[in-house]
């Protein structure tokens, strides 16, 4: 192992438990281990993923948010004592590794809760809300400090919980505390004030207004996570460890709106001075750690950083409040191992907090461990499949009801939280099989049939693996996009059944011979019907390859996911960016996390960045554009260059048949994750 990563490898404590290095696991919504949307019981799936990640090298394991009380029919989490039998079996299995485990679980969400949309008029309408109250109370789910606005919908109000609930709650934190503790877990953590959920509204001044206990001064605005780990450690004694998910600043303008890094603003969630008085005050009442970073859902990609955020983004200020406190602070957000490492042994953190990476890769520690960091697959940050909940205006969560019951999938392997329906089965019969096109969905159809038994033949009709996504990891935030193209080409050279042929393009897949043909020949970029559109606008991979230069203002027709970060691009080079898009909102998408689009819109509107909605481009020429506007004006907005983005087309070579398979954006155009997944799809049942 380099010794730059060594200060990652030494024991530390939580209270009287140690753990062995310095490596948290975070929780990730949908890794509960007792099942996240469903009824609450010991889920099998959560398990053995947690297994795996004990088995390579991981210190303190966290799984993701088990509800107090669950999500459909409200039975108490406590209620039910076989899946804590069920529990102490694994408890004994993870120990056996060496890691530690701590549950957490979640007094609520509050106005974050992400209603979908097709609950809000069921909310909305008092007799509906009643009739599916045994099923589904959105009421409870949604209660919050006060009545506020709904995070994911604007057309709700959501309630004010009552005292009495607030008491039901610290009540079940401390009997399933118990339980756990009985089980044999390691500690609780307690979810959370942090990102914005239920008690970490309860701090807010901007989200609380209640005039009872539980608002107003400091000391009630903290009550009710206080008095959880004081029920907690009543019921399970002192020594019984238990963290807090903690966000030390909140990051937040206005309810919506974030704050971007660098940017100065007025602070109307936590600032640094009320925590760092909050971090010792919160240790005072008994907690034991802070696990902690930056955020609200109002600021939510400080929680969730996506590529666009720095890496350690959140080192400063999580370093600076462990000044405050003498409990264990752990840092998270894009952490890198080098980064981490240094800070911990400078003693400005105490550990490391690491959550998407297990996903894209589960053997990541160990092969730190062993010098083998270039084998590492990257996670991008996209949050395709692990947290893909949409919103864009006059919406509420977009996210499909399949999405939202499985979270904390991966979009760069789809067996993770799936093992059932995706796997690696030895085929019956070795077949050789022709992979037309060398970008994601090609390598990954590759890799997937050799490693089945396959002998695979890659065609790639340029000189390079990658395709399109080599256009699409171009711009400067997108390092783990291309660390990504490089693993896959490391990968595909690892196998001597893969042979690859750059610079062969294939007119007739019947010429090729093979048993299995995947097409893997991905989309082409739509034209539009304007003036001078062809005769002056530059296509997106135009620009992004650096095949045709820009000058200094240029116009983004679309603004789409594409057009977004190019002008995010164009923005970070200096440039003047200006949007027109069609839509009334920017990223009108239901595939896209809200983490991610948040920050390109709150990033354009903080810098002034011109955005032109329901707006038509209806000449495109060699110094601007003209555009129609939503009100029917006529508008020349003048620019050196105009770039179009106004999305893609598949381009099968050859259609699906009864040998030929199509896959990823030839077969539909989507992301990386329904390109990585439909590849595996097809290539498990070759």
């Amino acid at each position: 192992m380099d010794p730059k990563y060594e200060a990652l490898f030494t024991p530390w404590k939580i209270g009287n438990c140690e753990i062995k290095n310095r490596i948290v696991m975070c929780p990730m919504g949908g890794t509960s281990l007792f099942g996240w949307m469903e009824p609450n019981h010991f889920d099998k799936e959560a398990a053995a993923f947690f297994i795996e990640k004990a088995k390579n090298n991981v210190g303190l394991i966290i799984p993701g948010i088990a509800p107090i009380k669950d999500t459909f029919f409200g039975k108490w989490l406590w209620q039910g004592e076989k899946k804590f039998d069920e529990l102490k079996e694994f408890m004994d299995e993870i120990h056996k590794y060496g890691a530690k485990l701590f549950v957490q679980i979640t007094a609520g969400m509050g106005r974050s809760w992400a209603i979908s949309s097709p609950l809000v008029p069921i909310h909305n309408n008092p007799v509906l809300r009643t009739l599916v109250k045994p099923v589904l109370d959105t009421a409870h789910e949604l209660a919050s400090p006060s009545p506020l606005p709904s995070r994911w919908a604007e057309n709700i109000i959501t309630p004010e919980i009552t005292v009495k609930q607030i008491e039901e709650i610290v009540d079940a934190f401390a009997k399933t505390a118990y339980l756990c503790q009985k089980a044999g877990v390691d500690g609780i953590e307690v979810h959370a004030v942090h990102e914005g959920y239920l008690l970490d509204q309860f701090t807010l001044p901007y989200t609380n207004k209640r005039t009872d206990k539980y608002g107003g001064s400091f000391e009630n605005r903290y009550r009710f996570a206080t008095d959880i780990v004081k029920a907690i450690k009543a019921k399970c004694g002192k020594d019984f460890p238990v963290s807090l998910r903690y966000s030390v600043e909140s990051k937040v303008k206005d309810f919506c709106v974030g704050a971007i890094p660098g940017e100065e603003y007025k602070e109307i969630g936590r600032d640094m001075a009320e925590s760092e008085k909050a971090a010792k005050y919160l240790q005072d009442a008994g907690y034991d750690m802070l696990n902690a970073d930056n955020g609200t859902y109002d600021s939510w990609y400080w929680a969730h950083p996506p590529m666009y955020m720095p890496q350690n983004c959140n080192l400063e200020d999580v370093s600076h409040i462990k000044k405050f406190v003498d409990i264990p602070v752990v840092c998270a957000g894009r952490m890198e191992p080098d980064v981490g490492a240094q800070a911990i042994a400078d003693g400005r953190i105490d550990a490391m907090g690491i959550a998407r990476q297990f996903l894209a890769d589960d053997q990541w520690i160990t092969k730190l461990i062993e010098d083998r960091m270039e084998d590492i697959r990257p996670c991008i940050c996209c949050h395709n499949a692990c947290f893909n909940m949409a919103k864009y205006k006059g919406t509420a969560n977009q996210q499909s009801i399949p999405d939202t019951s499985h979270i904390a999938r991966c979009a760069l392997d789809p067996r993770v939280m799936q093992s059932k329906k995706y796997k690696l089965v030895p085929a019956k019969k070795k077949k050789n099989i022709a992979v037309i096109g060398g970008g994601i969905g090609g390598m990954e159809a590759a890799l997937v049939c050799c490693k089945r038994g396959h002998k695979v033949t890659l065609y790639e009709k340029s000189d390079k693996l990658g395709g399109v996504f080599i256009a699409a990891a171009a711009p400067s935030y997108k390092e783990k996009d291309r660390d990504l193209i490089a693993w896959y080409n490391r990968e595909i050279r690892k196998y001597s059944d893969i042979t690859v042929k750059l610079n062969t393009e294939i007119k007739d897949v019947n010429s090729l011979g093979a048993d299995e043909v995947i097409v893997a020949t991905g989309a082409v970029a739509n034209r539009i019907p304007v003036k001078g559109a062809n005769e002056y606008g530059i296509q997106a991979v135009e620009y992004l390859l650096e095949e045709k230069p820009v000058g200094d203002k240029v116009v983004i027709v679309g603004g789409g996911l594409t057009g977004c970060e190019i002008a995010y691009d164009l923005f970070l080079k200096g440039k003047t960016p200006v949007i027109v898009e069609m839509q009334h909102d920017l990223i009108v998408s239901d595939k896209i996390c809200l983490a991610n689009t948040s920050y390109l819109r709150d990033f354009f509107a903080a810098k002034n960045v011109e955005v032109h909605l329901e707006a038509k481009t209806t000449e495109v020429r060699a110094d601007g554009v003209t555009i129609a506007t939503k009100d029917g004006k006529t508008l020349d907005i003048a620019a050196d260059s105009v770039i179009l983005s106004v999305g893609y087309k598949p381009a099968p070579l050859a259609p699906k048949g009864k040998h030929i398979h199509v896959v990823g954006d030839a077969s539909k155009v989507g992301n990386l994750r329904t390109v990585i997944w439909q590849a595996w799809d097809v290539a498990m049942k070759l």
